[in-house]
């Protein structure tokens, strides 16, 4: 009795270990380039990137649920293929333990755990406002729109039109959030390679589910931001 018990308890926690949440930042080694992924309130993103050489390669992503075992949504972005912008997909994940199972490319291939995206910043976000001769302007939601998406440690933004499949350019890397400051250090920019391992701080806060952010830019210009929470 005490043994079936035992093999029972064994089999649930296997099942549970394929079962998790995939919320949080991913990563895989290719020969040549990184891949990070994040997924994160219903949304996820892949950057494909050289550190070391300072060149991006591509990104990739879009709406994401999970349901089933089975992670689903529709691609709203691809820096490689425009074509599939629209175009909707539908996964099969297998995840034990930190490593996850995951056909984004045809073939199922494994990822590394990196976080639990567990943080304050943690989310999908939206600009919805930018400060401009003193005064802030809202930012409506359009189908042009500019996106940050943060797991616990790592961010990437990404400007798109989600309708026409145009790409506007992405950055990324790794962050951090204390004391009121939030702190980027980029590993990636599609744009301008040069601006590859900056470190930028800016004041932050959450108020009332907004992100307050200001400072100044990669380019030494003075910003002040809101983001929202898609």
């Amino acid at each position: 009795m005490h043994k079936f018990i035992l093999f029972s308890l064994l089999v649930l926690n296997l099942s549970l270990g394929f079962s998790q949440s995939i919320t949080g930042a991913w990563t895989r080694n290719l020969d040549t380039a990184v891949q990070y992924m994040t997924v994160v309130d219903n949304y996820f993103t892949v950057a494909t990137f050289n550190l070391e050489g300072k060149k991006f390669i591509s990104t990739r992503g879009g709406t994401a649920r999970m349901e089933n075992g089975k992670m689903s949504g529709t691609i709203e972005f691809n820096t490689v293929d425009r074509a599939e912008v629209k175009s909707t997909y539908s996964y099969e994940v297998k995840r034990k333990e930190n490593t996850l199972m995951l056909p984004l490319e045809g073939n199922a291939k494994k990822w590394m755990k990196v976080d639990d995206a567990t943080e304050s910043l943690a989310g999908n976000w939206r600009i919805t406002g930018r400060e401009q001769a003193g005064a802030m302007t809202p930012i409506k939601p359009a189908a042009r729109k500019t996106i940050k998406i943060l797991s616990g440690t790592r961010f990437q933004w990404i400007a798109i039109n989600m309708e026409t499949g145009e790409f506007f350019g992405t950055g990324g890397g790794q962050y951090g959030f204390k004391d009121g400051t939030y702190t980027e250090n980029i590993e990636f920019f599609s744009r301008d390679a040069s601006r590859v391992g900056a470190s930028l701080s800016f004041k932050a806060e959450i108020s009332n589910g907004e992100w307050h952010h200001s400072g100044l830019s990669s380019k030494g210009e003075k910003i002040h931001e809101v983001w929202s929470r898609k």
